[in-house]
């Protein structure tokens, strides 16, 4: 069975959500350090796995690691994948809180590092992906922005990230280089957010992750933010110490890593780590 859902700011926000549910064929273990060359988390030392395994991931991770959730589920029967989506900050806070969870997937280190220095992961966090900002517009581009300076005119409202979010604290360092001095209209909690709010013209831009964009698709245009090379971001994925799956846990980390994982980051947009 497949579960995917987008958790809220609160720890009983964990017991909510949008789930998915399917149950698939398939065996074997993982391990944490497995690498690219690995399909599907298996290892034969842990041999079959079943269970269900909880994971906390970025906002900006929605669509890929929902695909992975299946295919986690074909390769391990009996096996029940949960993805929690929010802003990676609340996702730290929740697991330094005690929330019940095997894996954690951040969209920078620094938040990660958070839970490093809790104690609340087992190993070391290993570098998947990496993303870059993008600035979304309305498929129709009603305020007429072609550029990224467009967003210092008075009579656009652009939103953002919170700045305690990794695609807030880039998107800060970027309006600060590029003298950005025109406030934005709001900050939502993560890029997903923000997306929705351009996607549904309450917003004239937003800025997100290009990996947002191109989930969106024909329902937003994307323009270059200068500079987006230099304040791009890693993303770490961890086995939590508190995990009660270790096995899922490690062979998820696998999957991740492995060359399959890699081909639907790949696909999505996010580059190589």
């Amino acid at each position: 069975m497949s579960r995917a859902r987008r958790s809220g700011r609160r720890l009983a926000a964990l017991a909510l959500g949008v789930t998915l549910v399917a149950a698939l064929a398939g065996c074997g273990g993982g391990s944490e350090t497995g690498g690219p060359g690995t399909a599907a988390g298996t290892d034969q030392g842990e041999g079959r796995l079943s269970g269900e395994l909880t994971v906390l991931a970025a906002a900006s991770l929605t669509e890929t690691f929902t695909e992975l959730a299946r295919t986690f589920e074909d390769a391990h029967p009996g096996t029940t994948v949960s993805v929690s989506f929010d802003s990676s900050a609340t996702l730290a806070e929740q697991v330094l809180q005690g929330a019940p969870a095997d894996v954690l997937a951040t969209a920078d280190q620094r938040t990660m590092g958070t839970v490093v220095d809790g104690d609340a992961v087992a190993g070391s966090p290993r570098v998947f992906a990496t993303n870059r900002l993008a600035l979304v517009v309305p498929a129709d581009n009603p305020a007429g922005i072609s550029t990224f300076a467009d967003l210092d005119r008075p009579s656009v409202d652009y939103v953002v990230c919170v700045p305690s979010a990794p695609c807030g604290a880039l998107t800060t360092t970027v309006l600060q280089e590029q003298d950005i001095t025109h406030p934005p209209a709001s900050e939502e909690v993560d890029v997903k957010a923000v997306l929705s709010k351009v996607e549904l013209d309450e917003a004239d831009a937003g800025i997100v992750y290009t990996t947002d964009a191109v989930a969106a698709g024909d329902k937003v245009r994307a323009i270059e933010v200068p500079g987006a090379d230099r304040t791009s971001t890693v993303y770490p994925i961890a086995v939590l110490s508190g995990s009660a799956e270790p096995a899922l846990a490690r062979a998820w980390v696998q999957l991740v890593l492995s060359a399959d994982g890699q081909r639907v980051l790949r696909a999505a947009g996010f580059g190589t780590p």
